[in-house]
């Protein structure tokens, strides 16, 4: 049985109420009313008042669904549920709400792409990204066909060119190559399996001391040759591959970490919206730096709504900017001014707006030299106000050295910060000193005139 609560279900009591109000007749009064002391009468609590009277309250008694509707048929099997039911465990409020982020935590971009026109095309004429963009799965089977295919295709022209020249009949097999005086191309060769296993070693140089080409076959000297440089380019080739994949910026990033909240509190008087920034390698990321923008819904003067658009953070650590000497955890802020996005977003409006902020650290790693970027975003829900982040380098005096405790990373102590918005605490600064001035000249003018009759006297 279920019990909904609704407006409309109070206006058979309102139209019984009233003839009670219009009728002159006091009998007529008493019996109107009489229902309605009764329903008072009885416990609103109990179920029983509430079938007994189903007018007494504003509310609607909706009859049993049928056992069908909750995914059991007559029959006793189960189907498929209605995709309009709710499911039986939903509460208000307890469903997590999904929201959209242009940029996951690990820093993939949350992007899907449609409609592109000769796609593959496009991506063939840049193979070697293309491989070097695949799964790790991909790229060794590719590796391992690229050689499979390649020894069954030389050996499939090598035993042609040895069987147009005669050596794979009777009397000129290895066998029988003393007593008839045959020359073949390649020695030791008497099937397709033989030719195989001379196509890998030309391919790699192996050269067990077996199989050798001779002078009576041109096509077969020419045929060693191609394939001794096909084999080194396309080692050269997809060991470029593989070494591009494991040095590639992503796997360095993965050692790079962002702190999974952000925080808003005063510093200096003032908002700020802070994050932290690490490195796990002691290799450290030379020329760091590291941006941070916003994106959020915007609308133009024309009436334009712009759903993705970017606005660029002033962020910078302590003193030192954006550029950062990356040897320890640093923490990264963005001070709430007037030149801020944030400048009128107060703490509920924090929580009620839908904005994204990624942050990229870029940099240049100590060890291999090349180029790296870890990227990272905060949404709305992951920013904790009135929050301060707990210091995690301390010198440790028996080590003799600064010691960096990951296990505080994330951790976060709440401080007495404001609600407002950055530009109501502008203001009520400017009121405090506003109330401020006045006192302070009058105690100087005060002072003047003191000093001033003193002298006359």
């Amino acid at each position: 049985m279920r019990f909904n609560f609704s407006s409309h279900s109070a206006a058979p009591a309102a139209a019984t109420a009233t003839p009670a109000t219009t009728a002159t007749n006091g009998n007529e009064k008493a019996s109107a009313t009489q229902p309605l002391k009764r329903a008072i009468e009885n416990d609103p609590d109990s179920l029983d008042s509430v079938i007994s009277n189903p007018q007494s309250f504003p509310i609607t008694i909706v009859p049993n669904r049928p056992a069908s509707f909750y995914g059991v048929a007559p029959n006793g099997k189960a189907f498929q549920r209605q995709t309009s039911c709710r499911s039986r465990n939903f509460r208000p409020g307890s469903m997590r709400r999904v929201r959209r982020r242009a940029v996951f935590k690990n820093g993939d971009c949350n992007v899907v792409q449609k409609h592109l026109q000769r796609r593959r095309l496009r991506f063939m004429q840049d193979m070697y990204t293309t491989m070097v963009d695949w799964q790790w799965r991909w790229t060794l089977l590719a590796f391992a066909l690229s050689f499979i295919l390649s020894w069954l295709f030389f050996a499939l022209i090598w035993w042609l060119i040895i069987y147009t020249h005669g050596d794979l009949e009777e009397l000129h097999l290895p066998d029988n190559q003393e007593e008839s005086g045959w020359a073949p191309c390649v020695s030791a060769i008497d099937g397709f399996t033989s030719c195989f296993l001379f196509s890998i070693e030309t391919q790699h140089t192996i050269g067990y001391g077996v199989r050798t080409t001779s002078t009576e076959c041109p096509e077969a000297i020419f045929m060693m040759c191609f394939q001794s440089i096909y084999g080194v380019m396309s080692s050269a080739f997809m060991a470029g591959i593989v070494f591009a994949k494991m040095t590639r910026a992503k796997q360095r990033a993965q050692t790079l970490l962002f702190s999974k909240q952000a925080v808003i509190c005063q510093r200096d008087g003032s908002l700020s919206l802070m994050f932290r920034v690490g490195d796990m390698r002691k290799s450290h990321i030379i020329g760091a730096g590291v941006r941070a923008q916003l994106i959020r819904t915007k609308s133009t003067k024309e009436g334009e709504v712009m759903t993705q658009f970017f606005t660029e953070l002033e962020i910078g650590s302590d003193d030192s900017g954006s550029d950062l000497f990356f040897i320890w955890p640093m923490i990264i802020e963005h001070k709430i001014d007037e030149n801020s996005p944030l400048y009128n977003l107060n703490a509920t409006d924090m929580l009620h707006d839908r904005f994204e902020i990624v942050v990229i650290l870029e940099g240049t790693v100590e060890s291999t030299g090349q180029s790296t970027q870890a990227r990272s975003s905060y949404i709305n829900t992951e920013i904790l106000w009135g929050h301060r982040f707990d210091p995690v380098v301390l010198y440790n005096k028996d080590l003799q050295a600064y010691e960096i405790d990951y296990a505080r990373f994330n951790e976060t102590t709440q401080v007495d910060t404001p609600l407002c918005s950055a530009r109501e605490l502008n203001e009520i600064y400017k009121i405090q000193e506003g109330f401020r001035t006045p006192a302070e000249t009058t105690f100087t003018m005060r002072q003047l005139s003191h000093n001033h009759s003193d002298q006359a006297s």
